[in-house]
This record gives structure tokens, sequence and C-alpha cells, in this order.
């Protein structure tokens, strides 16, 4: 499930209509990281919403303004800061005069020079909200409904976007169609990310319609297989511990073995988020700062 190979077939570049008020491009990013493309979602009908912009390529872009010729772009709702994500909320407001409402801008991490970067250069440093949204917040258009939830985790500042009229959830990266999340210290944090699937699980959402990826048609349970996998990565971490493991390189060769190169660096952020929440709830200990280049143990 976790660290999926890049896909072999391209994103769909054709407008996509998915239900009476959703519609659905994506954008020309496939990658490691990103499957076939960042989806971005229209919401409403001759009055509109967008959801996550993506990344500023013209390609992409110009199909989202084809895609809306005729009709009133009224909000761009951003759910994160990375760069695939936000980076082309300033040029459709531009071309549209749209408002950007959504998450706080990113704001670094004091622990920085402990933790390392994790994904900084990935965020979007000239995201500029005209309007940052609450948890519970909504707006409105004549056909829908949107609300936001906030659900740090994956970036500090990630929210997702619930479609009230089709009890449908936009997730962005929280939950993803085709594989887990990296959680990247010091901006992403393990337990806000389980902690946030939780509050989900609360819901009583039909379709989850992700960041990257096809729909989620079976919310609960997909939840329930994405905590299942986190909490059997935490055990298998402390199983690496037990057997004398220290290093975060000894526990990524392994327990993910020949993974692919290009995914290594991610293996070891999300092994270190891991070990960061195995230390926060006494589980493990560490040898200095709480840092990817530390020596841990098993604490039992």
């Amino acid at each position: 499930m976790e660290f999926a190979q890049i896909p072999n077939h391209s994103a769909t570049p054709e407008l996509e209509r998915l239900s009476d008020r959703i519609w659905r491009l994506i954008a020309p990013n496939a990658g490691p990281f990103t499957h076939t493309g960042t989806c971005t979602y229209l919401i409403g009908s001759n009055q509109l919403a967008l959801i996550d912009p993506g990344p500023d390529d013209p390609r992409h872009i110009n199909a989202i303004l084809r895609a809306i010729e005729g009709k009133k772009l009224q909000y761009i709702l951003v759910t994160h800061t990375h760069k695939d994500h936000s980076s082309a909320a300033s040029a459709l407001k531009h071309a549209t005069g749209a408002k950007i409402f959504g998450c706080a801008p990113y704001a670094p991490s004091a622990d920085i020079a402990i933790t390392g970067p994790g994904l900084d250069a990935a965020h979007d440093g000239n995201y500029t909200p005209d309007y940052i949204l609450r948890d519970g917040e909504k707006i409105s258009l004549n056909t829908a409904t949107v609300a936001a939830l906030t659900t740090p985790g994956h970036t500090a500042n990630h929210l997702c976007y619930a479609l009230e009229e089709e009890k449908a959830l936009f997730t962005g990266d929280h939950v993803m169609g085709w594989s887990t999340t990296v959680i990247a210290p010091p901006d992403g944090s393990m337990r806000a990310y389980l902690n946030s699937l939780e509050q989900l699980r609360n819901r009583n959402d039909q379709i989850m319609w992700p960041g990257h990826g096809q729909p989620i048609t079976c919310p609960q349970r997909y939840l329930r297989a994405i905590l299942h996998h986190r909490n059997s990565r935490a055990a298998a971490i402390l199983r690496r511990l037990n057997a004398g493991d220290q290093s975060i390189e000894t526990i990524v060769e392994n327990i993910y073995g020949d993974i692919n190169p290009n995914l290594r660096r991610a293996a070891a952020m999300t092994v270190f988020a891991h070990l960061q929440d195995l230390v926060e709830r006494k589980l493990a200990g560490c040898e200095g700062p709480v840092a990817p280049q530390s020596h841990y143990f098993s604490i039992s």
C-alpha cells in the first residue's frame, strides 16, 4: 500500500464529470509522489468552487480556464501548501477574480534545525489566501455547500473539504487513492495524522475524492485499512528496535528491503515520524535529540 511505483498510464487531460455537482481535471505532473497527477475538482453548476488548483503549469491552468468558460468561479479552495496542490492559485485568481480560501500559509517549524527540513522545499512560499478557513466553516454556492475540516498530519495546515449535498469528502493528501501518505517531520506529524484519520472515522461520508488517485467508495473500510497499516508499521519498527536496530537507515533497510531508490528518502521520513511518535508515547527512547541521525532503542 505504501510507496507505490510510478504508474504506466498518463493523466486524463479531459474534464471529467463525476456527479451532478463535481468535475475533475488531472494535472500533467505524474510521478512517484503524485501518481497520475494532482486532481483538481470543480464544484457547483454556474457558480463554482475549485478545490486544489494544482501546479503552476500553463497546460493545467489553461485546461481549468477552458473548463469554466461561461461560468463564475467564486472560490479557489486549497487543502495544503505543497506546490503540486496550491501554486496555480495566484494565476487563477488573477485570471478569474476568484477569492483564495483555504489553509493557512506554511509556517516553518522552530524544530527544523533538529529534525531537518522534511518536505520544506515542497511548500509553496507564494501562497497568499484571501481568507483562512477554520474547522467547520462553510462556503455556499447556488447548488452546493462546502465545509472545511482541519486534518493536520501530512502537513500542519492541511484541510479536507466536505460537499454536504453528496456526503463527499475531498481529502487532498490526507487520504490518497493509490498509496499511503508520506509524513515528514517537522511539519508532518504521525500523531496528528492518526488523530485526523480517527476524526474522519466519526463521519458518514459516502465517497472520498483524493488529491491523487481514484475515488474511495468505501471510506470507513479504507480508513480502517490505513490505520491498521500504520499500526502494523509502528509494531514492525518496535520489533526492529528490539532486534538491535538503532538507526533509521538500518530500519528502512530491514523493513522496506529493495524499495525504489527514488522513494527511500520518503520511507526514511515516515520511519522518523513513527519513531518521533513512539518516543512521545514512551514506547521507544532516543540517545540525544529526536532527530533523523540519532540512535533509537526500545523501552520494554
